[in-house]
């Protein structure tokens, strides 16, 4: 047999399509031609496999050589063509028999010594072919562990292939250990007890965990604002397990995916420096779209320190995936559209020397700079911005106190309640948060009692809020009502949410 086929999967962000690899060996002058849209990394693969075949000990066919991949019109990329191509190779030389390979997938780049290596990508991957039916997957072992969590498909993992010959001639599988549960690492676990006073910043952090609210923290050096940043994931409730594979999808396609992450049910924390690009932030790249900081933050939380300091268009880049929840990458070789539904957390100096706090504490900044320096963080930016608040260094007698605050596993019980207070209210509709409340279905049927409305209206003739404003001062207002079991939010709820909006007012 002269003529062989395989398939693999190509990655469309996190969507696959099936990928026929076909090899045809004729009679002609020696050569290889690879059709089907490689990138440069897919039309370097012929050395790749022919090395790595004649150093596994199978044959290299001294004759003509075309490989196809299909469908044509999709451009391809990646070295992970490799593999399927090495074994299409070694089928057209009944070498490997058709009937070993039905209803399976390959997936894995090549070293020159017959190695299989892992790929971006493997875990949407693995995916996208169990959603298409595919039973088998034929995978490097350095991808196993972050795939072995998806159901329903058989995943045979080699690490050269000497092994994979060996299994498709005679059945065997190497002898490998592998854990079948990956344990999470225990890492230095960042609880709410290590936080001195600080109360209404805790309390800011709670509401915010509730309802998914975005958050700024505005105050001095040295006052906490990272350290209560840090703390957020500790009281987000676990992600489900359809979460858990989205979160490690995005994690695998940006090449920061590690053994465990398919199983992790924290929400992820992703802290990009305050030097970072609008590319890094929203995602992007020139042959392959790669998700941005803001996707690998889904579901999860994205902060930002010293705000202000970051580059024009960086923070504003972000404007577009708070409002709709997912970051929309257009190049020339296509638009993707990863998931970007994310809480920010926004931490800032009040001035450039930073000592600033209303309270004459040695802060030397002229009020135009001080101006200058918050306007860093723009109005539209801001007014997407749920809760503000003033971070004040903790007195003498918070430091020293020996009773500490509440942990971080009693205010994430309180969270999950008041989320499942939420999800039982929405059950009709197609969204669990309060902060994902549409602003019709805020006038309809979710708006506060009627004096909590009036003072809101209020607000908004005075020009003091803004329609947007007002519609996310509601949303908080919402989730302070799960948090104290209220079914409706009261007008001390209201003047709670509004306080937390309005808490840095007198600087921004």
């Amino acid at each position: 047999m002269t003529l062989a086929k395989v398939q693999t999967i190509s990655l469309n962000g996190l969507s696959g399509h099936l990928v026929d690899v076909e090899v045809d060996i004729s009679d002609g002058l020696p050569g290889y031609t690879l059709l089907g849209l490689p990138d440069a990394a897919l039309s370097e693969s012929r050395e790749r496999v022919r090395s790595a075949l004649v150093n596994s000990g199978a044959p290299w066919p001294n004759r003509k050589v075309t490989v196809s991949l299909s469908p044509a019109w999709l451009p391809k990329s990646g070295s992970g063509y490799d593999l399927p191509i090495a074994m299409a190779l070694l089928i057209a030389q009944a070498i490997v028999e058709v009937s070993c390979i039905e209803s399976s997938i390959f997936l894995g780049e090549l070293g020159l010594d017959g190695q299989i290596r892992g790929v971006r990508g493997a875990l949407p991957s693995i995916i996208s072919a169990q959603q298409r039916g595919v039973k088998q997957a034929i995978i490097s072992f350095e991808n196993y562990l972050e795939c072995q969590a998806i159901p329903g498909i058989e995943l045979i993992a080699f690490a050269d292939l000497r092994e994979l010959l060996n299994f498709f001639q005679n059945g065997q599988l190497p002898i490998r250990e592998v854990n079948s549960k990956v344990e999470i690492e225990n890492e230095a676990t960042k609880d709410l007890t290590d936080v001195a006073g600080q109360d209404l910043p805790r309390r800011a952090l709670e509401i915010a965990a509730v309802g998914a609210h975005h958050l700024l923290l505005l105050g001095p050096p040295g006052a906490g604002k990272t350290m209560l940043a840090e703390r957020l994931p500790g009281i987000l409730p676990e992600l489900t397990i359809e979460q858990a594979l989205e979160v490690a999808s995005i994690a695998s396609l940006s090449g920061t995916n590690s053994a465990r992450m398919a199983l992790d049910r924290r929400p992820p924390f992703i802290s990009p420096h305050h030097s970072t690009t609008a590319t890094a932030m929203i995602g992007g790249g020139t042959h392959f779209i790669r998700p941005g900081a803001c996707s690998q933050a889904n579901l999860g939380v994205l902060f930002i320190d010293e705000a202000p300091e970051c580059s024009n268009g960086v923070l504003a880049s972000l404007r577009q995936p708070l409002e709709s929840g997912v970051a929309t990458i257009s190049r020339a070789v296509g638009t993707l559209t990863y998931p970007a539904k994310f809480l920010l957390v926004l931490a800032a100096n009040p001035c450039p020397c930073g000592k600033y706090s209303g309270k004459g504490r040695g802060c030397m900044c002229s009020s135009l700079a001080i101006r200058r320096y918050v306007q860093k963080i723009s109005g539209p930016l801001l007014d997407r911005i749920d809760i503000r608040i003033f971070v004040e260094p903790p007195t003498r007698v918070e430091m020293s106190a020996a009773e500490l605050g509440e942990s971080s596993a009693v205010v994430r019980t309180r969270v999950a309640s008041a989320r499942a207070a939420a999800r039982e209210r929405f059950r009709e509709f197609p969204w669990e948060l309060n902060s994902h409340i549409p602003a019709s279905q805020l006038r309809k049927r979710f708006s506060a009692q009627k004096p909590a409305m009036q003072l809101l209206h209020q607000e908004l003739d005075a020009e003091r809020l803004s329609a947007r404003g007002l519609h996310k001062t509601l949303r908080v207002a919402w989730s302070i009502a799960d948090l104290i079991g209220a079914t409706i939010p009261t007008l001390e709820c209201v003047e709670e949410a509004y306080r937390l909006r309005a808490g840095t007012s007198e600087i921004l």
